[in-house]
């Protein structure tokens, strides 16, 4: 897929309010300081469409961005070691499951995975709760140029098991990225493309 263009749409704290166009959309979201606004920086072309910070829990709304004008990438609040209050966690952990529960628009949520780390429980609660509410989604790994292929690969592989020994039959389509290598780039694109195009046909 190439990007022609992106832009930012809005950004709230209420699905209820979130662009009313019935196109497919796409949400990330991962830990806080897993690289998910540098990882849409780079699948979009642009260096400063999500905001990036050393402080993790910067992104604290829904933030919606039209590409190409037929598909919506939406950029959600990390969740886990964000530096806010409990009511604001709770807060972001109320939207976000509105989010998810009532955007007939979304088509797949990217988790994202710092590479670099074992599998976290509050990461496995999670995709486990995506499947029990039966929202697809795919893993990507972040940070992919922080290791060596073969670390990188071990990785990967050691996580994988871990979520089949967990609560999966099948595993979930994964990709591994670096933002700073653009490292899976044309990977999610082409996969996203592939569900864009089935999903106009249908229409």
């Amino acid at each position: 897929m190439k990007i022609s263009s992106a832009k930012f749409v809005m950004s709230n704290t209420d699905v209820a309010h979130c662009p009313r166009e019935p196109i497919p959309e796409y949400a990330f979201i991962g830990r806080s300081n897993v690289g998910k606004s540098s990882l849409i920086n780079m699948l979009t072309g642009q260096k400063n469409l999500a905001k990036t910070s050393g402080k993790p829990g910067k992104t604290q709304l829904i933030n919606h961005f039209k590409i190409n004008n037929n598909w919506f990438l939406v950029d959600l609040p990390g969740y886990g070691y964000a530096r806010v209050s409990k009511k604001d966690k709770k807060t972001f952990q109320k939207y976000i499951r509105d989010y998810f529960s009532k955007r007939k628009q979304l088509i797949t949520a990217f988790v994202l995975i710092d590479i670099r780390h074992s599998a976290q429980e509050i990461d496995l609660r999670f995709m486990e709760w995506l499947g029990t509410h039966q929202i697809p989604f795919a893993i990507i790994f972040t940070k992919a140029d922080k290791m060596s292929p073969k670390a990188r690969s071990e990785q990967v592989s050691s996580y994988l098991k871990e979520l089949l020994a967990d609560v999966w039959e099948a595993l979930p389509p994964y990709f591994i990225t670096s933002s700073a290598k653009h490292t899976g780039r044309d990977e999610v694109l082409d996969y996203i493309e592939g569900i864009n195009q089935q999903f106009y046909q249908n229409q």
